[in-house]
């Protein structure tokens, strides 16, 4: 059985349209495979940014934090954990303003921990998450994939291979914006695309 990490960032819930993907991901896996999912909902959880206090209870011994620093660098444990866990890792990915939402951000800078997630060596950095599976499912309103203004696909492959996690596949859905009839044949195409995902990753 494979431990599944749902991350999911949208604004709009369970109707956000990246939601929509992980939950057709989820249902064509289950029915492919017996699996153990952990849902985490970043925009339900009300993650906040990443404090100075936050940050500097991680750098204190555990023998050493106070129960607040406990508490505060209990969050970030428990998100790597989360990861550690997972056999394969699967992101919902809305498209903001250009960007990934800044939820996904504070995630991304509570995982992302040197000596824990990665470490630095005399040939550079080295991560520390290693034989993960992960699967980015993207939701956009207009067209970006291949021209400049798709800043997401590149970032995510650096900040997720900089902490071991480079085996990446991605799946879009876009035009979601420009008309009913594109956006019933993106998701047709995304769906299409996550079943030979799936019959690839079973196989």
């Amino acid at each position: 059985m494979k431990n599944v990490l749902i991350i999911n960032s949208s604004l709009n819930g369970s109707a956000g349209n990246s939601n929509q993907l992980t939950a057709s991901f989820v249902s064509q896996l289950q029915q492919q495979a017996e699996v153990k999912l952990t849902q985490r909902d970043l925009y339900d959880a009300n993650l906040p940014h990443l404090s100075s206090e936050e940050m500097q209870a991680w750098m204190t011994d555990k023998s050493e934090r106070s129960e607040e620093q406990q508490q505060l660098a209990a969050v970030s444990d428990q998100l790597i954990e989360e990861i550690q866990q997972s056999d394969i890792v699967v992101i919902g990915m809305p498209m903001y303003n250009f960007g990934v939402p800044s939820v996904f951000k504070a995630w991304i800078d509570r995982i992302a921990r040197a000596g824990i997630t990665f470490r630095y060596t005399e040939n550079g950095p080295q991560g520390l998450i290693e034989g993960k599976k992960v699967y980015v499912l993207a939701a956009r309103g207009g067209l970006y994939v291949g021209t400049e203004k798709d800043s997401q696909s590149q970032y995510l492959k650096d900040v997720l291979s900089f902490i071991g996690m480079s085996d990446i596949e991605f799946v879009y859905a876009e035009g979601l914006a420009m008309g009913e009839e594109s956006a019933q044949q993106s998701f047709v195409q995304a769906n299409d695309k996550i079943f030979e995902l799936i019959e690839k990753q079973i196989a």
